[in-house]
């Protein structure tokens, strides 16, 4: 049964990989990788000076040490991890409603797999692929970013106030950080997932999760009061960026970094159990959906 699950893993993964669609992903996160990479290269002091602006008319600001490549990758990532959620559903909402739009759904339930077996290896490899995006985007992000600007310390804006980072304390939390990402956009696959269950054409459930996903977005960032400590602590999204939380650490009395120390470190794993949580009720349902489901095509 393993034997059968893995060869039919290896399919659904030719099949995601056959497609040119999928590499539009790939192609446009390393369009704006480097783009902005490019501007923060060329007019990176632009963009320093607006963020220090409290800070340059007092104290003289080394802009070049500052802008090296962890800073670069953190600007990155602030900018593109809210974009990524829909190059995600264009593959995980194309699953089953893919397969249904094509007229193969029929053929795929003789396998010698369960409808449960089958949806767990069709989910399993929604999660690789928006692993192997993530990657990707590490590689582009911190990688190409350490190897142009060089590596320093980094200094990350908090309040108002600049915390600084020693750079030998900085590459953990981005492996920590994209780690973290993972669970956030494997949410959001699985999103895409279940609601692929329920649609014939991809467009439908492709739409229906960035949908989603930009509403509840938008309600994770309002304030209000009763609102702030009943709803929006549960939903999903309020959860997604609770990455940003590793670059900061623990200070002293005195105000000094703690090395290798993050700050709120408990509610982060709060958070990533809330997704985890998520994850597990939507592959569930979809699961439970499509083992009821009469497949006519």
């Amino acid at each position: 049964m393993l034997t059968s699950m893995w060869q039919l893993l290896r399919i659904e993964l030719y099949k995601i990989f056959k497609r040119p669609r999928t590499y539009i992903s790939f192609t446009a996160i390393a369009a704006m990788v480097l783009i902005i990479q490019l501007g923060l290269k060329f007019d990176g002091e632009s963009y320093l000076e607006l963020l220090m602006s409290g800070i340059s008319d007092s104290f003289y600001i080394p802009y070049g040490l500052i802008m090296n490549g962890y800073l670069v990758a953190f600007v990155i990532l602030n900018t593109l991890l809210i974009h990524v959620p829909l190059l995600v559903a264009l593959v995980a909402g194309d699953m089953i409603a893919g397969e249904a739009n094509m007229g193969t759904l029929r053929l795929l339930i003789t396998k010698p797999v369960s409808r449960t077996q089958l949806m767990l290896v069709k989910f399993a490899a929604s999660v690789i692929y928006t692993l192997l995006l993530l990657l990707w985007m590490a590689i582009l992000a911190l990688g190409l970013s350490i190897l142009f600007f060089g590596t320093n310390d980094m200094l990350v804006a908090r309040n108002s106030v600049m915390e600084q980072i020693g750079s030998t304390d900085v590459f953990w939390r981005y492996l920590a950080a994209f780690g973290y990402a993972s669970v956030s956009l494997s949410t959001v696959a699985a999103l895409a997932f279940l609601l692929s269950v329920f649609a014939d054409n991809s467009i439908g459930p492709i739409v229906s999760t960035i949908s989603i996903v930009i509403v509840l977005t938008i309600l994770s960032e309002m304030k209000i009061p009763l609102y702030d400590s009943t709803v929006k602590p549960y939903l999903f999204t309020s959860h997604m960026l609770a990455w940003k939380g590793f670059p900061y650490s623990k200070a002293t009395t005195e105000g000094q970094a703690i090395r290798g120390s993050i700050e709120n470190l408990p509610a982060i794993f709060r958070s990533l159990g809330i997704l985890l949580a998520y994850i597990a009720i939507f592959v569930t349902i979809a699961v439970s959906v499509f083992r009821k489901k009469d497949i006519l095509s």
